[in-house]
C-alpha cells in the first residue's frame, strides 16, 4: 500500500468528521502539509536546502502549517485543522501522533544543534500548546490545550497548565492516540479554585460556630448579671 494512502486512511479512521479517505487526501490541509513536508525533507537530507525551504514556505502559505524541512516526522501524523502550527528544525515526532491547531514545537534559544522537542509515539497535543526545548515527551502522553511544557514528560502522562505539570499518569498503555477529546482534561486552575472554595466554606462554618458560642456566652453573662441585680434588690 502507498504510504500517502496509508496516512490518509489513518486520518480517516481517527477523525469522526471525515467522510472518506479521498476527502482527507483532497480537502484536509493538515494532510497536505505533511505530504509537502515529506517532499521538502527529501531535498533537505540530500543537501538541496534552498529547494527544501522553498517547498516548506509554499506549504506554509497554502496550509497555515510551518514545518521545517529538517524536522523528523514518523508515519501517520494527524494534523487536525492545522492553522498556526510551527514545528522547528530539530524537532522529532513519532508515529501516530495527533496535533491540533496553534501548536508550537519550538526551541528556547539560539544554540546550534538539538534545540527542539522529541515527541514519542501516539502523543496527543491539544490546541494552542507550546512545547519548548530539547527534551522528550514520552509515548502516549497527552498535552492539554494552551499548556506550556518546558520539561520532560514521562510516558502515559497528561500535562496541563502554564507552566505544564503532570495531572495524570496511567499505568495502562494506549496503543494509538485515537482519542480526539482534548477538552475533558483536568484543569489545575479549576481544581485549585475548588480547593479554595472548600476552605472558605469550612472557615464560614467555623465562624458560625464561634459566633454561636459568643452569643451563648453573652446570654449567660446577662442571665448572671440579672440574677445578681435581683439578689441585691432583695
Amino acid at each position: 500500500m502507498f504510504k500517502w494512502y496509508e496516512e490518509a486512511k489513518s486520518i480517516y479512521e481517527r477523525d469522526p468528521a471525515a467522510r472518506s479517505v479521498w476527502q482527507v487526501i483532497f480537502q484536509y490541509s493538515g494532510y497536505k502539509a505533511v505530504r509537502m513536508y515529506r517532499i521538502a525533507h527529501w531535498f533537505h537530507v540530500r543537501g538541496f536546502y534552498f529547494i527544501a525551504r522553498a517547498i516548506s514556505q509554499f506549504a506554509r502559505h497554502k496550509t497555515g502549517v510551518e514545518i521545517h524541512p529538517g524536522a523528523k516526522i514518523g508515519k501517520c501524523l494527524f494534523i487536525d485543522h492545522g492553522m498556526g502550527i510551527v514545528i522547528g528544525e530539530t524537532a522529532e515526532i513519532g508515529d501516530y501522533c495527533t496535533i491540533y491547531h496553534g501548536v508550537t514545537l519550538g526551541g528556547t534559544g539560539k544554540d546550534k544543534g538539538k534545540r527542539h522537542p522529541t515527541i514519542g509515539n501516539n502523543v496527543l497535543i491539544s490546541a494552542g500548546a507550546k512545547i519548548l526545548g530539547p527534551f522528550t515527551v514520552g509515548d502516549n502522553a497527552k498535552i492539554g490545550a494552551n499548556a506550556v511544557v518546558l520539561t520532560e514528560v514521562e510516558e502515559n502522562t497528561t500535562v496541563v497548565g502554564v507552566p505544564g505539570r503532570a495531572v495524570k499518569r496511567a499505568g495502562k498503555k494506549i496503543r494509538q492516540s485515537f482519542e480526539l477529546d482534548h477538552i475533558h482534561i483536568p484543569d489545575p486552575v479549576s481544581q485549585e479554585l475548588c480547593r479554595l472554595r472548600s476552605e472558605i466554606n469550612k472557615l464560614r462554618s467555623e465562624l458560625a460556630e464561634y459566633d454561636k458560642m459568643i452569643k451563648e456566652i453573652k446570654n449567660n453573662k446577662e442571665t448572671v448579671s440579672n440574677s445578681v441585680q435581683q439578689d441585691e434588690k432583695e
